[in-house]
């Protein structure tokens, strides 16, 4: 039983390997991950993740990262997908938070 929950943690991770989720790390980090997955690992695309108050930090890496570090790339926006969650607050109280997902693509 204990080994199907490894596969199946493995087949998520797999999955995530061209997602980078945006939270409170520095900003130049996040630019980074995203290039090196279009440079080093030779993604054909990256898909940026983030909700609540870091929704316009990843606005502004997916910008950075195709306007200033990946020009010669050719990397535009193919899709962005907005959505919310609901979830329940340390108070106990249904709260629901914005997501949003930016997918980059390699032209």
């Amino acid at each position: 039983m204990a080994e199907e929950t490894k596969i199946e943690k493995k087949i998520e991770r797999k999955g995530d390997e061209n997602v980078v989720f945006i939270g409170s790390k520095p900003f130049m980090n996040y630019v980074t991950g995203v290039v090196m997955q279009f440079t080093t690992k030779g993604s054909k695309e990256v898909v940026i993740k983030a909700r609540g108050k870091f929704i316009s930090r990843a606005v502004d890496i997916a910008e950075v990262s195709t306007k200033r570090f990946l020009k010669e790339h050719n990397i535009a926006v193919k899709n962005i997908k907005i959505d919310s969650e609901e979830f329940e607050n340390k108070e106990g109280r249904r709260v629901n938070v914005s997501i949003i997902e930016i997918t980059l693509v390699k032209k």
